[in-house]
């Protein structure tokens, strides 16, 4: 592969690497949403146990489609995330592995000052 392709390669892979890190940020966000929703559905439940809140059936069937559905979220997102660090992990190898097989040549530290 020339330097030209790897170039073009490496620019490709830079913009795919940022691309699959805004989506570990966007999993970061929705596994925090699941673990509010976990919290909320738990917190109501133990309200109504020390009889802080008057236990409806309304009330029970929202705090038990919160736990669920935060469950589920959180479990979803978090294999979804793992998929994506690994994508995110061999496109950054990749990515090396293009920038060792061009040839760039070593710029030398010069002990002269220009102002």
């Amino acid at each position: 592969m020339n330097d030209e392709l790897a170039s073009s390669e490496i620019a490709r892979l830079e913009e795919r690497i940022d691309e699959l890190r805004q989506a570990i940020d966007r999993c970061d966000k929705l596994a925090w949403a699941a673990k509010v929703a976990i919290a909320g559905g738990a917190l109501w439940f133990v309200l109504a146990l020390v009889n802080v809140l008057i236990f409806s059936a309304t009330g029970f069937t929202g705090a038990l489609a919160a736990l669920l559905g935060g469950f589920v979220l959180l479990g979803s997102n978090q294999t979804t995330r793992n998929e994506t660090e690994a994508a995110l992990h061999a496109a950054d190898e990749r990515r090396r592995a293009l920038i060792d097989t061009m040839q760039l040549r070593l710029v030398e530290e010069s002990d002269t000052t220009i102002h």
